[in-house]
């Protein structure tokens, strides 16, 4: 075992102590966010629709994204065609994911008040939750399917040069 000069330890054990001691508090500061359970940057990443990493299992398997594939347009030498579909999907999947991001947002923020107020109770809970699992969903989905699609607008050619 490494063994440390007399002189060190006096700082050593203190970071030791002052990680276990953020290990046992992981929520430490959330306690003053609006909605405890999101971020400010969450909150805002579901009210501007964005994909959050929802998308993985599309994106990292061949299936391009409509936003990556606007940023991504003279690279892949879209035709016009294909400038059009990519357009339609991106703003359909926007308008779903804005307005399901921004239902989640307000499902958090009714989940997180009766807690604030002492008054959680089971059923209501129960009730959110499950509302809020289906927003989620309808979120996570539109974002996969928006993937779907652009694969289908692409040729194999451009989805080999998208990856």
């Amino acid at each position: 075992m490494k063994q440390f000069p007399s002189s060190c330890i006096g700082i050593v054990a203190p970071l030791g102590f002052a990680s276990a001691f953020a290990a046992d508090m992981p929520y430490a500061g959330q306690q003053t966010r609006t909605i405890k359970a999101l971020s400010e940057q969450e909150v805002s990443d579901y009210v501007e629709g964005r994909g959050m990493g929802s998308s993985k299992a599309a994106q990292l398997n061949h299936y391009p994204g409509p936003a990556h594939v606007i940023a991504d347009s003279s690279r892949l030498k879209l035709t016009g065609q294909q400038k059009i579909e990519k357009q339609s999907v991106f703003d359909a999947i926007s308008a779903v994911a804005k307005r399901s991001g921004a239902a989640i947002v307000a499902k958090e923020a009714k989940l997180d008040a009766p807690y604030a107020s002492g008054r959680a109770a089971p059923g209501a809970i129960k009730e959110l939750v499950t509302e809020l699992s289906l927003l989620r969903a309808e979120f996570h989905y539109a974002h996969l399917n928006a993937h779907l699609a652009m694969r289908t607008i692409l040729t194999p050619e451009q989805i080999a040069r998208y990856d």
